[in-house]
């Protein structure tokens, strides 16, 4: 795992490179990348590269012209930080249980996380025992998003309805009951996507 977060051009050239790599199979040149971001001087290209290689993103062969390789474990990984039940709340303290690769959801944002899921109240919302859930950092959201909400240190992912003037955390499952959005309960994040492992 790199240690050392990426700044924004950095990761503007990080996204090139795999870009190029992954649909031309090809990786660029440095003059190439140059071009694409109209950098004034190769020297400028390699001081990005020197830093994609020391922060563990990419390595660099030698004397060859398209020498670039990524560090494949490297890339485009986001925190597991706990379990979310998708059925009663439970408790859901930041502990790291390792990253959850995702090659396919290229650069995920800062703000993003992931939990895994628990329990079978979003059944037929398509969220599963098992799945990991990416969210967005977020406190608000519009009835009919799926969301991650707090009650003291328990979590649980419903989808937010509204009825009348009050709001609900539905589940997606006629065996659970809707939980009131109440001063007690916040919403802490919108699901985004669900990851589902076959493997």
């Amino acid at each position: 795992m790199p240690t050392d977060k990426l700044t924004s051009k950095q990761k503007d050239v990080l996204k090139f490179i795999y870009e190029q790599i992954r649909f031309k199979q090809l990786a660029p040149t440095i003059r190439e990348i140059g071009d694409h971001f109209s950098f004034s001087s190769t020297g400028t290209v390699r001081d990005y590269l020197n830093a994609l290689v020391t922060k563990g993103y990419i390595r660099i062969q030698e004397g060859k012209s398209r020498a670039i390789e990524l560090v494949k474990e490297a890339l485009f990984q986001v925190p597991v930080i706990g379990r979310v039940q998708a059925g009663q709340p439970v408790y859901a303290a930041e502990d790291l249980l390792g990253y959850l690769n995702l090659d396919q959801f290229v650069f995920p944002e800062p703000d993003v996380f992931a939990l895994k899921v628990r329990g079978l109240s979003m059944r037929d919302a398509g969220i599963m025992d098992g799945d990991f859930v990416l969210i967005r950092k977020q406190e608000h959201a519009q009835p009919g998003d799926i969301v991650v909400a707090i009650m003291g240190e328990e979590a649980t992912v419903k989808r937010l309805a509204k009825r009348g003037a009050h709001l609900f955390l539905d589940p997606a499952n006629p065996d659970f009951r809707p939980i009131p959005l109440t001063a007690e309960v916040s919403i802490i994040g919108k699901v985004l996507q669900v990851v589902r492992d076959y493997s």
